[in-house]
């Protein structure tokens, strides 16, 4: 995960702001228990003698290193028209006391409203508050807006989630996510391992180390004991109850990311002035984000906050309630620089431009009409390497990410076509795929993809969806199922926003097999689907609204500058599918070298690498193996600190296995080395 900015990066670098800026480097924010969270400030020089609302960030990730330089291009920003930003370090990262013990829990969430309070009674604050934060800040923010604090007056939360068991990087369709969850917790891991800055805390810094080092634990081990949608998963997931939250939220996302569906639940649930923008981004904030066009984020930034905040009437109220990129078809790539397409403009959500259009599967054909015949049995069995060629769940835009062609994988899974389209039609929403099936298995899973295929044979991902069977009918209470029983399910593939030309192909292919983003079910399955009315994928088909027209008119991307930083060793990053064609053994190897970089501003130098290796056999799902490595550097002058984690899962038909190990050197001395060895039963997975 890198947080990094791109000096090539296509925007106008902003620093004639109407209102001079000053930076308070570290301030402590107290917390009702008597624990202290440390905040940087960004603030107009005369917020004393006339007070500005404020906008918060709330993370984990380190102000004064990690996040450090994309702050620089966002908090001034807001700070230079009108606001006072402020960055604070979660309990238990950065200099903030504590330790972090797991994701999104309640004290996250009490020590947000113990800061909402601090920031309001600031003599340099009006009072009014809004949050900002992508990907666990977007979390968070939508989590504290059910809070209720009357400062809070609205929130931009980019892409979150509203169901942390549904649309997390833990479990997708009740499946364990493998693709993420081990490298998602391995990530908290060594992050959660770095020390407080000594120049900030002074010495009681190795203090808090140690304690951080011997009591943080893995992630991974909470998460993988809940694997069914329980009170730890409610806990955090504002679809519990989207009454809560009472305020207007800008939901933001776009088509690379792993967590657009939530806009359109939001937008469905959420207060009536809330409004949605999806764009062709990766895991990233739109005026920096690849693929191209990025946008002017930040000035409508400003103008949603100028409505909530200052009371000023920008307009907002009277655009679309979402506005979203349709993009063209483009052949198979791992990484696009740009996605040509258009904006649209749908008034609300669920939108009257969307209609849902049924394709039925048979014999190897995907067709637009009801069949005439229904009953056919088509076999679909188990190819254990299917999946290989996905892309990565949640891309960060980095070479690698996206899928590659398709037809890598169509010959592991039963794949229909339909015929070339006879017009170009837009899809915007889900698509849902329904099936009749049996399976010879009491556990067992399907997976769907949805691609668009050139005339020329290429065959590019554009949804796809997967669903552990016992949970067809509940994620909180799955059922076993009975061999050879026929069921009725239904499959809610990503939302996407795509054009398919006239002359091209759809295709759906169906698995019960996607590694690594699904672990396997503990035995090869063979799944029978049976053609007719029941088996069908309904496509969301959008036609043109008047307002399409007059949408989407965003200024170019303006930033504030980027801070000085030097680069000590640049990014890297290797991504390969290796086959050993004689033991039958697949695998993928991961590897990001996130660079170095050293700040001037404080004399901090740090650094990341990351290897990830996934491994199967054929024909052998109790193969599936994970292994995720990391090495984290901090060093200032006399100050060195050098972190290593390895991290290990694997199954067999009853238990899952796991093994997280943690060496921290101070200099060259080995001040620490611990491992946590689980074994955890397999519940319905």
């Amino acid at each position: 995960m890198v947080f990094n900015i791109k000096d090539s990066q296509k925007r106008s670098i902003k620093n004639d702001f109407p209102r001079e800026v000053e930076k308070i480097e570290n301030i402590w924010i107290p917390m009702s228990d008597g624990s202290k969270l440390s905040a940087c400030i960004w603030l107009p020089v005369d917020a004393e003698k006339n007070p500005v609302p404020a906008i918060l960030e709330y993370l984990p990730y380190r102000k004064n290193d990690f996040t450090a330089i994309r702050d620089s291009v966002r908090h001034p920003y807001f700070a230079g028209h009108g606001y006072a930003s402020i960055r604070v370090d979660l309990r238990g990262s950065g200099d903030s006391d504590g330790i972090l013990l797991d994701e999104y829990l309640k004290q996250e969430q009490d020590d947000a409203l113990d800061v909402l309070t601090w920031i309001a009674e600031q003599p340099w604050c009006t009072g009014s508050i809004g949050m900002i934060g992508k990907s666990w800040g977007g979390f968070n923010g939508l989590q504290v807006a059910a809070r209720k604090h009357s400062a809070l007056k609205t929130i931009i939360t980019l892409c979150s989630t509203d169901d942390r068991y549904a649309d997390d990087v833990h479990y997708r369709g009740g499946n364990v996510l493998a693709s993420d969850m081990l490298w998602w917790a391995s990530t908290m891991f060594a992050y959660n391992a770095r020390p407080q800055d000594p120049e900030v805390v002074g010495a009681r810094w190795k203090e808090n180390w140690r304690d951080r080092l011997e009591n943080t634990p893995p992630f991974v081990e909470e998460w993988l004991r809940h694997q069914r949608r329980d009170e730890y998963w409610k806990h955090g997931s504002v679809c519990e109850n989207y009454s809560d939250i009472q305020i207007p939220v800008f939901a933001v996302g776009g088509w690379q990311d792993g967590y657009t569906d939530a806009i359109f639940r939001l937008l469905e649930n959420l207060p009536k002035e809330s409004k949605g923008l999806i764009g062709p981004w990766a895991h990233e904030y739109p005026e920096v984000a690849t693929p191209e066009p990025a946008i002017g984020f930040l000035q409508e930034a400003l103008r949603w906050y100028d409505q909530w905040l200052k009371g000023i009437d920008t307009g907002i109220l009277e655009e679309p309630k979402l506005t979203s990129w349709i993009q063209n078809s483009e052949l198979p790539a791992v990484i696009y620089e740009e996605r040509p397409g258009k904006w649209v403009a749908d008034p609300s959500w669920p939108s009257p431009q969307v209609k849902g259009q049924a394709w039925w599967l048979s014999d190897g054909r995907l067709l637009n009409q009801t069949l005439q015949t229904a009953g056919e049995q088509v076999l679909v069995p188990s190819v254990q390497e299917h999946g290989f060629y996905s892309g990565v769940f949640c891309p960060f835009g980095q070479p690698g990410d996206l899928p590659a062609d398709q037809r890598f994988e169509n010959g592991k899974a039963v794949t229909f076509t339909s015929e070339p389209l006879m017009e170009t039609v837009d899809l915007l929403g889900h698509p849902v795929f329904h099936a009749e099936l049996s399976v010879d298995e009491e556990d067992a899973l399907i997976a769907v993809r949805l691609m668009d295929k050139a005339p020329t044979g290429e065959s590019t991902l554009i949804s796809w969806g997967m669903l552990n069977l016992t949970h067809r009918d509940s994620h909180e209470h799955p059922e076993k199922l009975e061999p050879g029983k026929k069921y009725q399910i239904q499959v809610k593939l990503d939302a996407l926003g795509q054009q398919i030309p006239k002359g091209h192909r759809l295709e759906v292919a169906v698995s019960p097999t996607y590694w690594p983003s699904a672990w396997p079910s503990p035995k090869p399955v063979n799944l029978t689907l049976y053609t007719g009315e029941e088996t069908r994928i309904e496509l969301p088909v959008r036609t043109p609204h008047p307002e399409d027209k007059n949408c989407g008119r965003f200024a170019p991307p303006e930033t504030a500058p980027v801070m000085e930083r030097q680069v000590i060793r640049k990014e890297n990053r290797t991504r390969e599918v290796i086959h050993d064609t004689i033991g039958g053994e697949w695998k993928l190897v991961d590897f990001s070298d996130e660079g170095e970089r050293r700040l001037p501003m404080n004399g901090i130098q740090y650094g990341s690498k990351n290897k990830n290796t996934w491994t199967i056999k054929e024909n052998d799902p109790l193969s599936a193996h994970v292994k995720c490595d990391w090495e984290l550097t901090m060093s200032r002058d006399h100050w060195q600190i050098k972190l290593e984690t390895f991290s290990e899962m694997w199954s067999d038909d009853k238990k899952f296995y796991l093994v997280n190990t943690m060496i921290a050197y101070e200099g060259e001395n080995q001040v620490f080395s611990k491992t946590w060895e689980t074994e955890i039963d397999r519940d319905c997975v």
